[in-house]
């Protein structure tokens, strides 16, 4: 059996960088998200999510970002901000997942600045293989992120199950026709999936 597991919101704490970055420059609420999505700027495309497919890299977002906002930025805030906490619950799933002689892979949307510091930390250490999207050039939900990690992992959507803390990306999975479970805390996971963890 193959799983695929999302990073942030279920193999660690969603981290929360927007608000720390609008005021290390001095913008209003909302303004940062609106100038990565181009508002403003007619016919410019939205920077974060050329980001997260990895069309951009960190050096390119903050040039562009600058372009629009009329803010030099010289440090990649994003790498430095960011610092998830490990869900020790779901780590353990993984662990008896695989024990048990299954695949168990990461299928993240993310960004190259968080993908770097997930590697420091050692968050993907715990999986067999790891599915980025800012190396897969696709994000979730879009199901072609689905179908290249089916490829890869020569496995049917039968046979795999996939969590997420996000409902739109459940949807997304079970479009093709895997079991999709809606994370809500490791504790429900474990029932779920029909182990016999305590936590």
């Amino acid at each position: 059996m193959l799983y695929i597991f999302d990073m942030g919101g279920v193999v660690t704490s969603t981290c929360t960088i927007v608000p720390r970055l609008e005021k290390i420059l001095g913008l209003g609420e909302g303004e940062f998200d609106r100038i990565c999505g181009g508002e403003g700027h007619p016919g410019k495309a939205d920077i974060f999510a050329m980001y997260s497919d990895g069309k951009i890299g960190a050096k390119e977002f903050w040039r562009l970002f600058g372009e629009r906002s009329g803010i030099g930025v010289k440090t990649d805030w994003w790498h430095y901000l960011f610092h998830p906490v490990l869900n020790e619950g779901t780590v353990a799933i993984i662990k008896e997942l695989r024990k048990k002689g299954n695949r168990v892979v990461c299928g993240t949307n993310t960004i190259e600045s968080h993908y770097l510091n997930h590697m420091e930390r050692g968050d993907y250490s715990y999986f067999d293989q790891t599915y980025a999207s800012c190396l897969m050039g696709v994000s979730k939900p879009d199901p072609e992120f689905w179908k290249l990690i089916l490829f890869a992992e020569e496995e049917k959507a039968e046979n795999t199950v996939f969590i997420d803390d996000r409902k739109e990306n459940c949807l997304g999975a079970e479009s093709l026709g895997i079991r999709a479970i809606h994370f809500d805390g490791a504790e429900n996971l474990s029932r779920k999936l029909g182990l016999d963890l305590i936590f």
